[in-house]
C-alpha cells in the first residue's frame, strides 16, 4: 500500500506564492513520474505539472512561468512552488505518482493520489 500526504495549501491573494509539498511512503519499488493536477470548482481535474525521475518536466500552459515543479528522488517527495497566483488558480489540488510497488517479490504498476489540498486565491 502507497500513502500519498499533501500539505502547503490554503488561502492567498492575488499575487502571492505558495508551496504545494507531497510526500510517498509506503512498498515503494520505484517512482517514475511525480505530478500535481487540479480541479477547479465545476471543472474536470487538469494537469498542472508532472517531473520524470531524470527531472523532465511538463507545464500546463496556464501556469508556465509562475510554477516550478522539483523533486527529490531519495525521500519520494515532489514540490510545487506557485508564484504570482491568480484568481483563477483557485481548485482542489492534488499529487500524483506513478511507479511500481514491490512487496516481497509481487511488483504491481502504481497510480495513486493524494487526497488534494485547497488553493483559494481572492482578496
Amino acid at each position: 500500500q502507497v500513502q500519498l500526504v499533501e500539505s502547503g495549501g490554503g488561502l492567498v491573494q492575488p499575487g502571492g506564492s505558495l508551496r504545494l509539498s507531497c510526500a510517498a511512503s509506503g512498498n515503494i519499488f520505484s517512482i517514475n513520474t511525480m505530478g500535481w493536477y487540479r480541479r477547479a470548482p465545476g471543472n474536470q481535474r487538469e494537469l498542472v505539472a508532472t517531473i520524470t525521475d531524470g527531472g523532465s518536466t511538463n507545464y500546463a500552459d496556464s501556469v508556465k512561468g509562475r510554477f516550478t515543479i522539483s523533486r527529490d528522488n531519495a525521500k519520494n517527495t515532489v514540490d510545487l512552488q506557485m508564484n504570482s497566483l491568480k484568481p483563477e488558480d483557485t481548485a482542489v489540488y492534488y499529487c500524483n505518482v506513478e511507479g511500481i510497488t514491490r512487496l516481497g517479490q509481487v511488483y504491481k504498476g502504481l497510480d495513486a493520489w493524494g487526497q488534494g489540498t485547497l488553493v483559494t486565491v481572492s482578496s
